[in-house]
């Protein structure tokens, strides 16, 4: 096996990832003919196929599906070689990959963001927002460096630190202001609007109201905190959101903002890293820099 290269695994991995040359070719910024053309040497060098070519996607030979464990493992050791020298430099520089979970990351990174601008300048922040298996199965491949969400995760291989606590709020339509918050048991005989399957946060929601996620509850889902909202406003039903999504959220809604009686329903928000990571020390850093942000974020009264 001749000229094999660190940028062909990485084109293959991204293929195997992608199913697709389109998209595999703009994850790594590069032309599809020439993937096309990086992945063909690849399977020649090799001297067997690693992909099933069809019309619309491409799919992992049982080979490829082999090689691709033992590709991401030699990428992912690679990528720690690089996080090794980094650390060896003794502070916040160079490229750093954070993960967020949508229910936090438009109310958090505007002050982490700024903060880290402003103290770490040399510091090059890249943002990945999705939910949190998909950052879970990216921090394994080495894909971000750390992901800020919803503990715990209870992943052997991920070092997990706590941050801050947040309350979980109920929105309720304007009219209902001055009525009673009402009790967990209440809440399960109303209309309760929720977050689609996949966010944390609809579990979180499901467990304080002690239902079943199984549920059918058609019509009743969101695919974001605004959504909810917004049908809350529409006199559509009711809805839970974090507190920290409160003053964003509700400001261009008619609803009412309630607290629930103790104890009261919360989420611990925090960091998670691969224990195996040598970035430890500067995710740590960067761990008491988003303590600090979230803590410094205006409570509801």
């Amino acid at each position: 096996m001749k000229n094999l290269t660190l940028k062909q695994l990485r084109y293959f991995e991204a293929l195997s990832r992608h199913g697709h040359f389109g998209r595999a070719a703009d994850a790594c910024a590069i032309s599809q003919p020439a993937l096309s053309v990086q992945i063909k040497e690849l399977e020649q060098n090799l001297g067997t196929p690693l992909f099933e070519r069809g019309p619309r996607q491409v799919r992992l030979t049982a080979f490829g599906e082999d090689w691709a464990l033992r590709v991401r493992d030699i990428l992912r050791g690679v990528d720690e070689l690089g996080e090794m020298a980094r650390a060896a430099r003794n502070g916040l520089v160079g490229r750093l990959r954070i993960g967020v979970i949508p229910t936090i990351a438009p109310y958090l990174l505007p002050g982490l963001i700024g903060h880290l601008a402003r103290a770490h300048a040399e510091l090059d922040v890249h943002i990945r927002e999705t939910v949190t298996p998909k950052l879970i199965e990216e921090l394994s491949d080495g894909r971000i460096d750390t992901a800020i969400v919803a503990l715990p995760v209870s992943e052997p291989g991920f070092e997990e630190v706590p941050l801050f606590d947040e309350s979980l709020m109920l929105v309720r339509p304007i009219a209902d202001a001055d009525r009673v918050v009402p009790s967990p048991d209440a809440l399960r005989e109303m209309r309760l609007l929720m977050l689609e399957e996949g966010h944390c946060f609809r579990d979180q929601a499901l467990s304080f109201c002690n239902l079943q996620s199984a549920l059918p509850r058609e019509g009743l889902d969101g695919s974001s905190l605004s959504t909810l909202v917004q049908m809350v406003g529409a006199g559509i039903g009711v809805t839970l959101i974090p507190e920290m999504a409160v003053s964003v959220e509700t400001r261009s809604a008619p609803v009412c903002i309630g607290r629930f009686a103790e104890p009261q329903p919360k989420r611990t928000v925090g960091m998670i890293w691969r224990k195996t990571n040598p970035l430890a020390g500067q995710l740590r850093q960067i761990a008491d820099v988003v303590q600090q942000v979230g803590l410094d974020m205006p409570k509801r009264d």
